[in-house]
């Protein structure tokens, strides 16, 4: 799992078992993740490791 949200985490994103993208991220990176959490002021990496790992 990884998470990003610039173009330049787009190949890490397509290439983690889990591509999370977060809510303030740019269109782009949205488009090629697997999932989008919420942005990084609302806690959302926390939440996506909540629901995918814990």
């Amino acid at each position: 799992m990884c998470f990003g949200d610039a173009e330049n985490d787009h190949h890490m994103i397509t290439f983690a078992g889990k591509g999370v993208a977060m809510a303030n991220a740019m269109e782009a990176t949205k488009a090629i993740a697997d999932y989008i959490t919420d942005s990084n002021d609302e806690d959302g990496v926390a939440k996506a490791i909540e629901k995918f790992v814990l």
